[in-house]
């Protein structure tokens, strides 16, 4: 049974919210009203569903860097996120003392924020030397040193940077991390992840948001259609007829 989420409650479109042009023209966007969240919420979907898009401005709008970071560690390279921060409305149990938004897409970009120290923020010396590990090596330094304590970790396709053995672990982290009273947020194509225990899963797609099953979403029907016959789907992809 999933936990009651000490943080977010619920995420829905404010009343006078501009529900017309990007992002509102995407399904997900456009269905966002009074989502219900746990202590572990997994939004999954294919590409373009709007996943993405959600989490970023949920993290904006809570305070982190859009980029990835924390309401501390603060860099940009680029504006890429959209005006939803705006639009939503997330109410809040009470508010985290603490946080992080971990983007796969934009891990290399924040990691050499940290490393070149802004002189402002001073921030090299708190932190390991990202750039001197694995992808994936410096991913789970990250989130061992940031994601502790009962705070609100979002997190967008973590997945990207880890092995299947990698993903396990995080899944043991997250269950730890729930337990010690944290609140995760995450978007991810995994069907491992999405089946830690006691996750709120939301399926995104051209019917806009469903709540569903583990056993019930696409992904997981499509992997284990071709985890049991590979050769058949792909002579079906790769045929000339």
């Amino acid at each position: 049974m999933p936990a009651s989420p000490p943080f977010l409650r619920t995420l829905g479109l404010a009343p006078d919210a501009s529900r017309t042009g990007y992002p509102h023209d995407i399904p997900a966007v456009a269905a966002l009203d009074d989502l219900e969240f746990g202590a572990l919420t997994m939004l999954v979907g294919e590409n373009g569903s709007g996943k993405s898009t959600i989490i970023e401005a949920v993290a904006a709008a809570t305070g982190f860097n859009a980029e990835g970071g924390s309401r501390n560690l603060r860099f940009a390279t680029h504006d890429t996120h959209s005006t939803l921060v705006r639009d939503l409305e997330l109410r809040w149990a009470r508010r985290p003392p603490w946080g992080w938004f971990l983007r796969a897409e934009t891990f290399y970009g924040m990691a050499t924020a940290i490393a070149t120290d802004d002189p402002e923020y001073g921030v090299t010396a708190h932190f390991p030397d990202f750039h001197g590990r694995s992808h994936g090596e410096a991913f789970r330094t990250l989130v061992e040193n940031r994601f502790t304590g009962a705070g609100f970790y979002v997190m967008d396709e973590p997945e990207s940077a880890l092995s299947f053995e990698g993903q396990l672990g995080l899944v043991r982290f997250v269950h730890d991390g729930v337990r010690d009273g944290a609140q995760f947020l995450i978007a991810t194509h995994s069907p491992l992840l999405m089946r830690a225990p006691g996750a709120v899963i939301y399926e995104l797609g051209d019917h806009g948001i469903r709540r569903r099953e583990w056993e019930e979403l696409e992904v997981v029907q499509l992997w284990r259609r071709f985890l049991s016959a590979p050769e058949r789907m792909l002579d079906v992809l790769l045929s000339d007829d």
